[in-house]
């Protein structure tokens, strides 16, 4: 029989998800008995995770594994569903407009936070109904090693010579990747040569073929360029120096107060009974203890250790929202 550790990572998730159902099947007699009540209680029956981009990427992955992890904490399985497309727009509406009742989920990141901003759509936090944040990953300016930045300042001051072109990929535009680069010129008082790719992934190669000067990218992105020593972190966007980045200073530090993670991060429609609620958010908190996901967040190299409840998920698309609002404004960014 093959060794399950021998298959990809996404594939795993896959027969495990197949695992877990079966084994929530077990729990049918109880779900029968709760449904015959005149007030059943949640869930009693399957729940959809829509993840509005595409299978594979990291924020699918997550959502697996989040619904493996959950198997063990609720009466019924959590069947992850792609609705990829528009940054994330077309996830966002199938959900959205879907009745409040718990049974259809959103895997969201930042994007909720500006999207309306950009005048891409109508939706915005105030839509929905937090449940917890998952991971969140600091932002990073990157560059070659051999490209004789050695840290932020290096850059900037390339930024602000006469007839300057300094080159910053982004996974496209109007993505976080995209937002945080912008927000660093506004407050650096700089400008760059804003570059699009489709992806994070396209941006990395542009920069390690020497297309570009730097990239905008999650430091979990560039984690394996980084320990081959091929990339070099020139500034990270949080609010202390990672641990496993210890040399590489903050923008605060740089004299740049800017902070921003992309965060994956699960939310209801807005009018989700309180009741129901309750249940999600307990069965998230214990499912972020699971290995299978720590394990899974740890293997794509995210932050393991970045869960909040959904207190603190509030709080975070409130403090996006107000960034990328002041930000969009003041550089006059419509992307209709």
């Amino acid at each position: 029989m093959r060794n399950l550790s021998s298959l990809p990572l996404s594939r795993r998730l896959l027969l495990q998800a197949g695992a877990a159902q079966l084994a929530t099947a077990g729990l049918a007699g109880t779900s029968m008995v709760q449904a015959q009540s005149t007030t059943p209680a949640f869930p009693t029956r399957t729940i959809e995770l829509v993840v509005p981009w595409q299978a594979g990427g990291g924020a699918d992955v997550v959502a697996r594994a989040f619904g493996v992890s959950a198997a063990s904490h609720l009466p019924q399985p959590i069947v992850v569903v792609n609705r990829p497309g528009a940054t994330g727009l077309l996830g966002m509406k199938d959900v959205l407009g879907a009745k409040p009742d718990g049974y259809k989920l959103l895997l969201t990141t930042n994007e909720i936070t500006f999207v309306k901003h950009l005048g891409q759509g109508k939706y915005s936090p105030d839509d929905v109904r937090p449940i917890a944040r998952l991971n969140a990953d600091p932002i990073a300016i990157v560059a070659r090693t051999d490209s004789g930045y050695k840290n932020l300042n290096d850059l900037l001051a390339a930024a602000r010579q006469p007839g300057a072109n300094v080159r910053v990929g982004n996974a496209g535009q109007g993505s976080t990747l995209h937002m945080a680069a912008l927000a660093l010129c506004q407050r650096a008082g700089v400008e760059f040569n804003h570059i699009p790719f489709a992806g994070g992934a396209p941006a990395l190669q542009a920069l390690l073929g020497g297309h570009i000067d730097a990239v905008s990218i999650t430091t979990a992105e560039a984690a394996n360029y980084v320990t081959a020593g091929t990339l070099r972190p020139l500034g990270v966007m949080a609010e202390r120096r990672l641990s496993n980045l210890p040399e590489v200073a903050t923008l605060r530090e740089t004299g740049i107060d800017l902070t921003v993670s992309l965060w994956r991060a699960l939310a209801a429609p807005k009018g989700t009974p309180d009741a129901v609620m309750a249940v999600l958010r307990t069965a998230a908190a214990q499912a972020a203890r699971e290995p299978v996901l720590l394990d899974t967040l740890k293997k794509l190299q995210f932050s393991a250790d970045s869960y909040g409840d959904h207190t603190v998920m509030a709080a975070q698309m409130e403090r996006d929202s107000a960034l990328f609002k002041e930000l969009i404004e003041q550089v006059q960014l419509k992307l209709s």
